[in-house]
């Protein structure tokens, strides 16, 4: 492949335990394709060499782990992670799982060890933790001390709504909690980040919205003006500026209409490609790509900064070995 028409994706999760996953499609209305479950590396390689992919940034699934869930577990699969990026050099590199993030010490620890024990690329957050009125968004202050450690470590944040039902059942099968719930809350927890001004105040961190942002791009021009009625101390003006500061990757998003609606925004500088592969198939992730590379049509600079450019910019280390020395033997097929 050509350099110019490389690709990096930075949406693409590691299922570990394929029964807990079709477990969670069930309750959210999602069906994993059948031929991408259980999952392996190979089954991610044959489809990155298929879609030209050169490196893909691995990611956790988009659910919080829960409140007794272990230290040990959340360990395991960061060690694993880092292991399929020394065993495949070049083709992977990971964002790090978290413990639930009430466990504010546990989260420090994760991060410390992830960055510099593991190399990781930066740290997966989905938008909330915990369930119904005991749920907190990601800007809530408990969290002040993780946002604070990502910001003096310059860190990525990979930001994934939350698999949170609605009050109301999703209202159709066709309709499911990922389809229909999933963007929104990607939204809200972006949303929470600048009227709160953690987006402002940790001004270090670069945090990459998935699916284009979900509802973010088209509800920020009404949270500027009716937050800032409500208290928000910044200006319209400010909050915009806030919301246009985060990346947004494709996955799953990119058509004509969103992308055009991206381009009055945000530039092509903070725009990457993500496929959301295995959570879809191969075939799903060709039609939204092709997408992608019509609406770039004519203009190769932008489509090359939203394929390869910005992720090697924000990504400078990406597809180096890391160090596994604390996880033990390398890894061949899976889990």
């Amino acid at each position: 492949m050509s350099p110019q028409n490389i690709r990096i994706d930075v949406h693409h999760h590691v299922f570990l335990d394929a029964e807990k996953k079709a477990k969670k499609g069930l309750e959210v209305g999602f069906r994993t394709p059948e031929e991408n479950l259980p999952w392996t590396p190979q089954i991610s390689l044959a489809a990155m060499d298929r879609l030209g992919v050169q490196t893909t940034i691995l990611s956790p699934p988009p659910v919080s782990s829960s409140a007794a869930e272990h230290l040990a577990e959340v360990r395991k699969q960061n060690i694993y992670s880092s292991q399929l990026c020394a065993t495949y050099p070049g083709r992977f590199g990971f964002f790090a799982y978290l413990p639930f993030l009430d466990d504010v010490k546990g989260t420090l620890e994760e991060i410390a060890f992830s960055f510099d024990v593991l190399g990781a690329d930066g740290v997966a957050l989905i938008s909330s933790y915990g369930n119904g009125s005991s749920a907190k968004y990601v800007a809530d202050d408990l969290y002040d001390p993780i946002w604070e450690e990502l910001d003096r470590r310059h860190a990525v944040v990979f930001l994934h709504g939350a698999q949170t039902p609605s009050s109301t059942p999703y209202p159709h099968p066709w309709l499911g909690v990922p389809i229909s719930e999933v963007p929104n809350e990607t939204y809200k927890a972006a949303a929470h980040l600048v009227v709160s001004g953690k987006k402002r105040r940790f001004h270090n961190v670069n945090i990459i919205l998935t699916h284009l942002g979900g509802s973010t791009p088209f509800l920020a021009p009404r949270v500027a003006a009716l937050s800032h009625y409500m208290g928000c101390p910044l200006t319209p003006d400010e909050i915009l500026e806030d919301f246009k500061s985060f990346y947004f990757e494709t996955a799953l998003s990119a058509h004509e209409t969103t992308l055009t609606a991206m381009a009055t925004f945000v530039p092509s500088d903070r725009l990457l490609f993500g496929t959301d592969f295995p959570a879809v198939s191969i075939k799903t992730v060709e039609w939204y790509t092709q997408n992608l590379e019509n609406h770039f049509a004519g203009r190769p600079l932008d489509l090359a900064n939203t394929m390869h450019e910005n992720a090697l910019r924000l990504f400078p280390n990406l597809g180096q070995s890391k160090d596994v020395s604390n996880g033990g033997q390398q890894i061949n097929d899976g889990p």
